[in-house]
């Protein structure tokens, strides 16, 4: 039952993530930066409530500063992340910032051998040089390397990285990372309403509840995704990440009718058959694990 319930609450947050590209055109005439420090600033508001809610001061003060350190880090790649993904967004390039989540798991890999240790095994380097590929197909295809999606891939898996070492909750971490990230945001939403160029509370109460809405549609789904991490196997989890550039991808070319080039769709086949390998093998190395282990316990018993 508890397994089940994860799965599901896992699934929802990662369908709120897909269909986040329906939600920021909503905004206008907010522009990205000020839809990113609206984010931030609502965001901050909302997890701070929920600390207070479940009573999470002590494991915020628990935070020792090395884990600081890493928060903070996370803090600065998570903002750009969530900026560049706005940006990707409100200018039509919802397929790139797709493959920028396509990407993603390939670098979590990539950032696993250069600064935890791992090793490759033999299907994973087939994967990341076919991944290679891609990005060098693609690069030729826009006369530009895809700068979009691989900004999002680095800057979230440096993100991941950042939040493994800092070993903090969801709900603290989110606090402290919104909370380095708010004196900035706020300071530019003064400095926009000091000019008369913000748009809060000018273009509607919609658009203004729209705006305070960032920091709820920013909280929701990451504490889904927190409960659900406590109830299914990590496995289940990393398959049901790729929901999210599915949808994204799916409504960039039928909601937002981008072109996609046969080039295009080569490089996105290349990505795909790279994610496909990895998972693949992924899968069989765990099964291999578990089988070693069933056939160990009972030579100790």
């Amino acid at each position: 039952m508890a397994q089940r319930q994860g799965f599901w609450l896992g699934f929802l947050a990662y369908a709120i993530w897909g269909f986040f590209p329906l939600y920021w055109p909503l905004l206008a005439p907010a522009g990205p930066v000020e839809i990113l420090a609206h984010r931030i600033f609502w965001s901050l508001a909302v997890v701070v409530a929920l600390v207070f809610a479940t009573r999470r001061w002590r494991q915020l003060r628990a935070v020792g500063r090395r884990q600081l350190g890493f928060i903070a880090v996370g803090a600065l790649t998570i903002g750009m992340n969530w900026g560049m993904y706005i940006y990707g967004v409100v200018t039509n390039q919802v397929v790139e910032t797709a493959l920028g989540y396509f990407i993603n798991p390939l670098v979590t890999i990539l950032w696993g051998v250069l600064f935890v240790g791992e090793r490759l095994r033999r299907a994973q380097w087939i994967g990341l040089l076919i991944a290679l590929a891609a990005v060098v197909e693609l690069t030729f295809d826009y006369g530009r390397l895809p700068w979009l999606a691989l900004t999002l891939a680095f800057s979230f898996g440096t993100y991941g990285l950042m939040k493994k070492k800092a070993a903090v909750g969801s709900t603290e971490g989110l606090a402290l990372e919104t909370a380095i990230l708010a004196p900035l945001a706020l300071g530019y939403l003064v400095f926009t309403h000091a000019q008369g160029t913000g748009t809060f509370g000018h273009a509607g109460w919609g658009n203004a509840l729209l705006l305070v809405g960032t920091g709820v549609i920013t909280a929701i789904p990451l504490l889904m995704f927190g409960a659900a991490a406590t109830r299914v196997p990590l496995t289940t989890l990393g398959l049901l990440q790729y929901f999210v550039p599915i949808i994204q991808f799916a409504i960039g070319l039928l909601v937002f009718h981008e072109h996609m080039t046969t080039a295009r769709w080569v490089g996105f086949g290349l990505v795909w058959v790279a994610l496909v390998v990895i998972t693949v093998e992924s899968l069989v190395a765990r099964g291999t694990a578990r089988r070693r282990v069933a056939r160990v316990e009972p030579e100790l018993v």
